[in-house]
């Protein structure tokens, strides 16, 4: 079912792209470990196997890392109603609603479907936030559901976290078990190592522009669907001034997760990590959301050339 929010051609294509060279990366990365390793028996069976319980179980596996649960209308009330209120507006399935027990302001949507989602918000989004303001964040997360990008960024992060896994197991073996190893063993672990490290470069930079671009695009739908960006512009400025203010230590956890959340977890000095974000700039996205209030105006205002 096509929802009502603003469909976003560039996005489209920006996630056609990445999924088809991901793809090509994919098959190079399984062929290169079947020569390397001498067994395509067990390199398919092991990532095949991974790469469904990532797909079906990325929605638990986010939820239990953040310390998520799904909540019913009883216990959520008005938080409940602002979702009804814009699944009603955009025209798509209501997602389930989730609440995470955690003082940093945040929140998140995971599923590989429109009908198999959860929308989860912390519990200190929903003491920061006036009721706008959260209209626009759940919108924006409402947004990555109808435009398929939630699965497409839990695929393509896949390929990442496979060759992240190899890289660490390799270092490991090499370290611990180094000196049990001939010369063609050590040089097979180095090549995989490579490899993996190649693969992991690579994933990691498409899917950094694949995120940074679909923030924009949920940003933009979330905006238009409301007709309130000014809303939306003021949750992400007292969010992301919020979050720079939570301890660093108490940041790492959700680093993980930071393609799937609102605003990265980025601690008050990020540094050199924000050039490598997943999400675009705060000045970026306040930018975008200003002239989408310009042009929201002039089209309100009687009078104006179409």
């Amino acid at each position: 079912m096509q929802s009502r929010f603003r469909s976003d051609r560039r996005l489209t294509v920006r996630m056609t792209v990445t999924m088809f060279l991901l793809g090509l990366l994919y098959v190079a990365f399984v062929a290169a470990l079947i020569v390397l390793l001498k067994s395509w028996l067990l390199v398919v069976v092991l990532v095949g196997a991974m790469f469904v319980a990532q797909f079906w179980f990325s929605d638990r596996i986010a939820m239990f890392a953040m310390h998520g649960r799904v909540v019913e209308r009883e216990e959520y009330p008005e938080l409940h109603a602002v979702v009804d209120r814009l699944c009603a507006i955009a025209d798509m399935p209501k997602p389930m609603v989730a609440v995470s027990a955690m003082d940093m302001p945040n929140a998140f949507a995971t599923g590989r479907n429109p009908d198999h989602a959860v929308v989860c918000v912390t519990t200190g989004l929903l003491r920061r936030l006036e009721p706008a303001e959260l209209e626009g964040v759940l919108a924006h997360e409402l947004s990555h559901v109808a435009h398929k990008d939630v699965a497409v960024i839990t695929i393509a992060s896949f390929l990442g976290v496979i060759a992240g896994l190899i890289v660490r197991f390799a270092f490991y073996s090499q370290v611990f078990g180094g000196g049990r190893r001939d010369q063609n063993t050590a040089a097979v672990f180095a090549a995989v190592m490579g490899v993996s490290v190649t693969v992991y470069a690579i994933s990691f930079l498409l899917i950094r522009a694949l995120s940074r671009y679909r923030e924009l695009a949920a940003d933009r739908a979330a905006a238009l669907l409301t007709g309130r960006p000014s809303a939306l512009a003021s949750a992400l400025t007292k969010v992301s001034g919020d979050i720079a203010r939570i301890p660093s230590e108490d940041l790492r956890t959700a680093q993980a997760f930071n393609a799937f959340y609102f605003t990265p977890a980025l601690g008050s000095d990020p540094g050199i990590a924000r050039l490598f974000s997943t999400h675009p700039s705060l000045e970026q996205r306040l930018d975008q959301l200003s002239r989408i209030t310009a042009e929201l105006g002039e089209a309100a205002t009687p009078g104006k050339a179409g």
